[in-house]
C-alpha cells in the first residue's frame, strides 16, 4: 500500500450510532458516518432530515441521545468541557449565513479564533488575517470594512477566509452556497477545493446544492430521516440504485420522499 492510499484509508472523524431526539421526534436514528483524512465528504439531503442536527453534535452544540463521535480515535461527545475545547481547536466552521461579528472590522472577523482561541498576539494575527484574505481573493482594503459594507459574496469570502486562519485539521461547511447567485457559489465552490488541495484538510459540508455537492465531494453521503441510506463516489451518484437518492439529485416531485405538498 502506498503512503497515499494509506491516509486516503485512515479515519479522522467517525460517527457511530447518534441519535437525536427533539421530544416525539426522531431527528437522527442511528446514524453512522466515517471521513477518511484529506477527504472531501458531502452530505445531502433536504430540509429537516437532520443535516445540521448532525453536525452539532458533532462540533459538541448538541448532546446527543446515544452514539459517538471519534476524532482521530478520540471520543467527543462524552469529553469534559476543556477537553473538548482543545479538541475543538482542529475545527474550522464555515457557517451557513456566515455569522459575522457587525461590531469589529472583517480583518478581526477573520482573526478572532487566532486571538481568542490560539491567543496569538494582535499584530501577528492581523498579518495572518490579510494572508487569508488574500487567500481567498480579497484584497487588503476589506480588511478595514465592516459585516454591513459587504456583499454576500464578500461575506462568505470572509468567513471562509476565517475558517482557514487557524490551520485546522478539519473544516466543515453548513450550506456554503446558500443566497449565492451560481456565478457567486462557483466561487465559493473553487476556493472550497482551492484550499482542500493545497492544505490537505478534511472536509465535511451539508448541503442541498446538488451541483456544489458534485464540484466539491470526492464522496456523497445521502442522508434520509436521521439515516445515512446511501454513501458513495460521485461518479456513483447517477447509478445509485436508489430511489431516494435519484428523485433527490434529480429534483423531482415525484418519488418515495413526500413533502407536505405532495398527496399521499
Amino acid at each position: 500500500m502506498t503512503k497515499s492510499s494509506e491516509k486516503n484509508n485512515s479515519i479522522k472523524l467517525s460517527i457511530k450510532g447518534l441519535s437525536k431526539t427533539f421530544g416525539n421526534k426522531i431527528v437522527l436514528n442511528d446514524l453512522n458516518l466515517d471521513v477518511n483524512k484529506g477527504e472531501s465528504l458531502v452530505v445531502i439531503g433536504g430540509s429537516g432530515t437532520g443535516k445540521s442536527v448532525m453536525l452539532k453534535c458533532i462540533l459538541g452544540l448538541m448532546k446527543p441521545e446515544s452514539g459517538s463521535v471519534h476524532v482521530e480515535g478520540q471520543e467527543i461527545t462524552s469529553m469534559k468541557f476543556r477537553d473538548r475545547e482543545k479538541l475543538i481547536q482542529k475545527f474550522g466552521m464555515l457557517f451557513q449565513g456566515a455569522a459575522l461579528f457587525d461590531s469589529i472590522p472583517v480583518w478581526e472577523n477573520v482573526a478572532f479564533g487566532l486571538i481568542q482561541g490560539k491567543k496569538v498576539g494582535k499584530k501577528e494575527a492581523r498579518e495572518i488575517a490579510y494572508e487569508k484574505l488574500s487567500s481567498v481573493g480579497l484584497s487588503s482594503d476589506v480588511g478595514n470594512l465592516y459585516h454591513s459594507e459587504l456583499s454576500g459574496g464578500m461575506q462568505k469570502r470572509v468567513a471562509l477566509a476565517r475558517a482557514i486562519a487557524t490551520e485546522p485539521e478539519i473544516i466543515f461547511f453548513d450550506e456554503p452556497t446558500t443566497g449565492l447567485d451560481p456565478i457567486m457559489a462557483d466561487v465559493i465552490n473553487d476556493l472550497i477545493i482551492k484550499i482542500s488541495k493545497e492544505t490537505g484538510t478534511t472536509t465535511l459540508s451539508i448541503t442541498h446544492d446538488m451541483a456544489s455537492a458534485r464540484k466539491i465531494a470526492d464522496r456523497i453521503a445521502m442522508i434520509y430521516k436521521g439515516k445515512i441510506i446511501w454513501d458513495g463516489s460521485v461518479d456513483n451518484l447517477e447509478t445509485s440504485n436508489n430511489e431516494y437518492v435519484d428523485q433527490f439529485v434529480n429534483g423531482r416531485a415525484e418519488g418515495p420522499i413526500k413533502t407536505l405538498t405532495t398527496n399521499t
